[in-house]
């Protein structure tokens, strides 16, 4: 078993009698007919459709958790709280109090709070929400979420992709099992649904493989004298980047190598949408 705390998330608990139809109505995935213990993984938008926050939703006994950037908390429980007009709900940032680790590579059997398993890729493993103290045991732990992450090919908000000035399919959200296209109303729902039916996304987080050493972030990826995007995560030989994944065809026909900063790509590989595997529910597996 790998695991390692995630130190850069927080906990939202939103509860109270309206709790469910509040947040389905806000929110990029449905959140009706979870079962306690479950989890999606989703997003408030601006009502351009340009990506706010984004979350995993636990689903409680008593209501919800959301599992968001530490550093975003208090702002998306304040932009929550904005929307709530005479909804019967409470939300409450608790992230003094809880904290987030993940676990891979293995069956998770137990967990010291709340845990589910990842919704945007089998590969992910389990994700658990505990109180700090309970989960400072894993503060030295040898897992490297980071370089996991990467390897896989998932993109990371605020440092794959800009937050406030990048669409739904632009983070691959879509295909990570972060919407929806069958909920009703949304912030933001028509400009996804626009770009789903029309196939119409330009930009792709896509995973890009070197040989040898491999150039630093924010480094140019080109095809010839065409700009593709920028190189935002590195781990190892592999690099992540939103490419504009039009300009990349048009490079492939063309016969155009890309290169970073003189370092030819050996591989791109384009995201494609995961498949989640049963067990759905982490409390099946205790």
């Amino acid at each position: 078993m790998t695991q390692s705390l995630l130190s850069d998330r927080g906990v939202i608990a939103v509860t109270g009698e309206d709790a469910e139809s509040f947040l389905n109505r806000m929110f990029t995935n449905s959140v009706l007919d979870m079962r306690p213990g479950s989890a999606r993984f989703a997003a408030l938008l601006s009502p351009q459709g340009k990506l706010l926050f984004d979350f995993f939703v636990l689903r409680q006994a008593d209501g919800f958790l959301l599992d968001c950037v530490k550093d975003q908390a208090a702002e998306l429980a304040k932009k929550l709280t904005m929307f709530k007009l005479r909804a019967k709900v409470v939300i409450t940032d608790r992230s003094p109090e809880l904290g987030v680790a993940a676990v891979w590579d293995s069956v998770l059997m137990e967990a010291p709070g709340p845990a589910f398993r990842d919704p945007r890729h089998n590969g992910l493993g389990y994700r658990i929400v505990a109180e700090h103290d309970a989960l400072c045991i894993l503060e030295n732990a040898d897992g490297d979420y980071e370089n996991h992450r990467i390897a896989l090919g998932i993109p990371k908000g605020g440092v794959d992709f800009p937050y406030g000035d990048t669409f739904v399919h632009d983070a691959n959200m879509d295909l990570l099992h972060g919407v929806d296209f069958k909920k009703g109303c949304y912030v933001g729902q028509e400009v996804v649904s626009r770009v789903q039916h029309r196939s119409s996304a330009r930009k792709r987080v896509a995973r890009l493989q070197f040989f040898g050493a491999v150039p630093p972030l924010g480094a140019n990826v080109q095809a010839g004298e065409t700009a593709l995007g920028t190189l935002t995560s590195v781990s190892g030989e592999i690099g992540l980047a939103t490419l504009r994944i039009d300009r990349l065809a048009d490079a492939g026909t063309a016969g155009i190598a890309v290169t970073v900063e003189g370092a030819r790509v050996a591989a791109i590989a384009l995201p494609e949408i995961s498949e989640i595997e049963p067990p759905a529910y982490a409390q099946d597996l205790y």
